[in-house]
């Protein structure tokens, strides 16, 4: 584990305890994707939930990583299952943000999806989906860090969803992808 030098603090000696509140605004302003994590597990069938934890975290092998509370329900699910989707939303999909944020709903209930490897559900509309086998986990405090191994990928020409200091964040409509993407 490594320790931080507590001299290189303004002033030296230990820096002031941190209020749980400066933390969370400062996180808010940091300007996030929504994705829609889903899986289909042996005993839940298909599974989804709202995640903005989500990031790359390597090329070379195709990783990702995204975290859940130690105590969410879902997290049982996902460790079970061995694989998982990365649905990256797309700017008009809010509800389904929302509705993947929502407990004791059917996340699924008139949703569009196609299925994906090892039947996983794919959010038919979104901007990109990622298809990964479940590589490790870590410990991260109150979390679990999921990384993924991504086998498979593809993209749509959609704008994000984005999330910022606790509100959808619009995109002007113009902000489309360059030409040459998908």
């Amino acid at each position: 584990m490594m320790h931080i030098q507590t001299d290189r603090f303004r002033g030296g000696g230990s820096p002031p305890p941190l209020a749980p509140n400066a933390f969370r605004e400062a996180l808010g302003r940091f300007a996030s994707g929504i994705t829609v994590m889903t899986t289909n597990d042996a005993e839940e069938g298909r599974y989804g939930v709202t995640a903005t934890s989500f990031s790359s975290l390597s090329l070379d092998p195709p990783l990702v990583q995204w975290s859940l509370r130690n105590t969410a329900y879902s997290l049982p699910i996902f460790l079970r299952a061995g694989c998982f989707s990365v649905n990256i939303l797309a700017a008009d999909q809010t509800a389904i943000s929302r509705r993947f944020a929502t407990p004791d709903t059917d996340r699924f209930a008139g949703l569009d999806v196609t299925e994906g490897l090892a039947g996983m559900p794919l959010i038919d509309g979104a901007a990109a989906w990622i298809e990964c086998t479940l590589e490790s986990t870590l410990p991260g405090g109150d979390h679990t860090i999921l990384i993924g191994r991504v086998v498979r990928a593809e993209t749509f020409a959609k704008t994000p969803l984005l999330y910022w200091r606790g509100s959808y964040l619009p995109i002007e409509s113009s902000a489309t992808p360059p030409e040459g993407t998908t």
